[in-house]
């Protein structure tokens, strides 16, 4: 079910509020709380961060994170996952990662919840494209579908055994089919 909705606000007050499990995110002035995760949400999230990570971590190419607040552009989204080139990650002084990421994601991907709504979603990645995101995919686990969004808000579809589009540098092959797969324990 999709979270609670709360009226108008600004960022500011946003940040004043307690967070919430599952996060909220502050959304063209409204404050909407992520739907609770269920298991093929939870377990597709867990292996596109693996995977991304495996090729692409160790050689400081970039790094795919899970739940990251990313505030930017006048909204406070939480993607499901949050790829960051390498040289973009923000750091403190002392070389360490910041807590806060007050930067829009390179690649932004979101996994289609039950009674989510695809709007909504959408919306969230458009916020994306349009303030620097390379990349944007809307995983839709009902369709066996991946709506990738580019720069200018081009739109494709992927399914079944076409190569899925990734954020240039990063050496990696997916299909729909591939990604749909790790679902299945049989």
């Amino acid at each position: 079910m999709t979270g609670n909705i709360q009226s108008k606000s600004s960022l500011e007050d946003f940040f004043k509020s307690p967070e919430t499990n599952p996060a909220s995110e502050f959304i063209k002035g409204e404050i909407i709380q992520k739907p609770i995760r269920q298991g093929e949400h939870s377990l597709l999230q867990l292996e596109i961060c693996e995977e991304i990570n495996r090729v692409a971590k160790k050689p400081k190419i970039a790094i795919a994170f899970p739940e990251l607040r990313c505030t930017f552009g006048g909204e406070s989204i939480v993607p499901d996952v949050s790829v960051f080139r390498w040289e973009r990650i923000p750091t403190k002084s002392s070389g360490r990662i910041a807590n806060r990421f007050e930067i829009y994601p390179d690649w932004a991907i979101e996994i289609l919840s039950p009674d989510q709504k695809q709007t909504l979603v959408l919306s969230k990645l458009l916020h994306c494209s349009q303030n620097g995101t390379e990349l944007g995919w809307l995983i839709d686990l009902d369709t066996e579908s991946i709506i990738a969004m580019f720069p200018g808000q081009q739109i494709e579809i992927f399914q079944g055994t076409n190569q899925l589009p990734v954020i240039n540098g990063i050496p990696l092959e997916l299909t729909a089919k591939q990604i749909f797969s790790w679902l299945s324990f049989s």
